[in-house]
């Protein structure tokens, strides 16, 4: 093999991803290739297909290649930071893609709705991070902020960021959301007793809390139907 980076248009033309992309569409590539198209180019004695067969080896799959930092991509041979910022970026896309309300504005009416609008978000985030969905009069996300980021065991949300948040944005009610990196969604103790502050709090100000939803690998827990709201 040449002693210089392999670009992937060099390769035939029934072989290169992109080509094969555009005639065949994106489910006919293996994730390799799918990540050869972000790379373009591979590194000395690899193509850019070698290149990132490497990287899901040396990661795991796309799983660690999606949770792994920007520094950490960027020490694999033949990356650098310019395509350890290409590969995170679009990984970043596709989460936010997948936590995008289909509509303009979606309507929350059960645990499950929620869940599927900030999962994809909290799934691979190894700290406590304590979002809050800002509701309209007919249960519409206005809007989904994250007030808090705790440790890896712990979360420090306070009802006065929480509803500042709310009256900010003249949200008509809200919905508290955190996960637990262990992946255990049982509520803890500080749990129900920030879920009691906060609906305290909502009763006083005007706006209700909804619920209270514990995040937990591919479980979840509703505190309203719990019974602690």
């Amino acid at each position: 093999m040449p002693d210089y980076p392999v670009i992937i248009r060099d390769l035939p033309e029934q072989e290169r991803p992109r080509e094969r992309l555009a005639r065949h569409g994106p489910a006919s590539l293996a994730n390799s290739e799918l990540i050869a198209i972000l790379l373009r180019t591979g590194a000395a004695r690899q193509s850019a297909i070698a290149l990132a067969e490497r990287l899901l080896a040396e990661f795991g799959g796309l799983r660690g290649i999606a949770t792994a930092s920007v520094e950490r991509l960027s020490t694999v041979k033949g990356m650098g930071l310019a395509k350890a910022a290409q590969v995170k970026a679009a990984f970043e896309l596709g989460k936010r893609l997948a936590a995008e309300p289909q509509h303009e504005k979606a309507t929350v009416s059960r645990p499950d709705d929620v869940v599927s609008l900030v999962r994809e978000d909290l799934r691979y985030k190894d700290k406590e991070h304590f979002l809050v969905l800002l509701l309209d009069i007919r249960n519409r996300v206005l809007r989904i902020s994250t007030v808090s980021v705790g440790s890896l065991t712990a979360n420090i949300a306070h009802p006065r960021e929480v509803f500042r948040e709310a009256i900010d944005h003249g949200a008509a009610s809200i919905i508290a959301v955190h996960n637990h990196p262990s992946g255990d969604p049982l509520p803890s103790k500080e749990d129900r007793l920030l879920t009691k502050r906060l609906k305290e709090t909502g009763e006083i100000v005007g706006i209700p809390l909804v619920d209270h939803i514990v995040i937990g690998g591919a479980e979840f827990v509703s505190l309203k139907e719990r019974g602690l709201i």
